[in-house]
């Protein structure tokens, strides 16, 4: 069996998968920091920057929402938005970790609710 056929394997590897990808030596996150720094030389720029991070990340949070009650990736997209928005804002940063906390949370509750009711049905039957 292999680990993302155990339960809580698949979660593991995404999450081991995402902590890779978050690694601040990885050569793309240096070529966009060194990138934001030339930026964050030429006010001008800077300004139209985050004006145009700002309209796009929003566009994205704002379309992810009206998808969620839609088949689709919805709050995929939504998440991406708040990532966005959370390269030149903070709030969006906070808002977006408060986001995956609660994410976190309804998943742990769900995961639990299912093996309630899985050990009540195998104790009935």
């Amino acid at each position: 069996m292999t680990s993302t056929e155990q339960p809580g394997g698949l979660e593991a590897t995404v999450r081991a998968e995402i902590a890779e990808a978050e690694r601040p030596d990885r050569p793309i996150r240096r070529m966009l920091r060194r990138a934001r720094t030339w930026v964050s030389r030429h006010p001008r720029i800077e300004s139209a920057y985050r004006a145009a991070v700002g309209v796009v990340g929003g566009a994205l949070a704002i379309g992810g929402l009206i998808l969620v009650p839609l088949p689709g990736p919805g709050w995929l997209v939504v998440f991406l938005g708040l990532a966005v928005l959370g390269t030149e804002f903070a709030w969006a940063k906070r808002i977006a970790a408060w986001l995956k906390r609660m994410l976190d949370r309804f998943w742990s509750w769900w995961r639990a609710r299912r093996a309630r009711k899985a050990a009540a049905k195998s104790a009935a039957g």
